[in-house]
């Protein structure tokens, strides 16, 4: 029996067009959003808004729907509610696949430190750094407790506390170009660039600036997630749900 009424998971660009492309092709699609994007950017199919309140809600709502199969396609660092959906995915014996974008890896002539999580990243970092942080809203206070650091704080959405004087923000969407990440860097005067291993193409500028500014880079590992069937492209997943 061909899958038809798909649930997935995640505000990231790969489901958005993963929705898309199975909306295209005839799927019945509903994209489960968080909320914590505002104004996300729209897609085909249904949008279910707001959380579920754990294992228990997404057993429910899936239960109600009537879904052939679910696909995770949250960031890569979203490591609870992975737990959650795959938790919700043996209760409800469907199909359950990953659509995860593939990691970074570091090439000729980069210089990486890489680490486990924000607290080690920010005690590799080396006093009176001039710093680019690119990890998201979450986990900034081991880096603004460092009365010696200094620099910018790149995010996409709001952040709900107020940054120490010798910081400042910037809100910007990806992509980012590689000449503008050039400019950033030298007009900031960046002495090291911390980021999580998302991977992707689209904010992947920033590293290859580093290295061509020969600037070293903290790079905090992905969080380990529960096995499941995965996939790193949308053509390949695309195709698994109609054979």
């Amino acid at each position: 029996m061909r899958l038809k009424h798909i649930l997935i998971f995640g505000g990231t660009s790969e489901a958005r067009l993963l929705a898309d492309r199975l909306t295209d092709d005839g799927f019945a699609t509903v994209t489960a959003l968080a909320g914590v994007t505002q104004d996300p950017i729209p897609r085909k199919g249904q949008v279910h808004l707001g959380r579920f309140g754990g294992v228990d809600g997404i057993v429910a709502y899936a239960r109600e729907e009537r879904f052939d199969a679910v696909v995770d396609a949250t960031h890569p660092f979203a490591a609870q509610i992975s737990s959650n959906i795959a938790a919700a995915g043996a209760q409800l014996a469907l199909p359950l696949f990953r659509l995860e974008r593939s990691a970074w890896h570091a090439e000729a002539g980069d210089q990486w430190t890489e680490v486990s999580d924000v607290e080690a990243a920010a005690g590799a970092v080396p006093h009176h750094a001039r710093v680019l942080l690119t990890i998201g809203q979450r986990g900034l206070e081991p880096f603004l407790a460092r009365s010696d650091l200094s620099g910018v704080l790149r995010v996409i959405e709001p952040i709900n506390q107020k940054l120490p004087p010798t910081w400042r923000l910037v809100r910007k969407r990806p992509p980012y170009p590689v000449e503008e990440e050039l400019q950033l860097l030298a007009a900031e005067r960046i002495t090291i660039l911390i980021t999580k291993n998302s991977g992707g193409d689209a904010t992947a500028a920033k590293l290859i600036a580093a290295r061509e500014r020969k600037i070293p880079v903290v790079m905090i590992a992905r969080p380990d997630k529960p096995a499941m069937t995965s996939f790193s492209n949308v053509a390949t997943l695309v195709e698994a749900l109609k054979a």
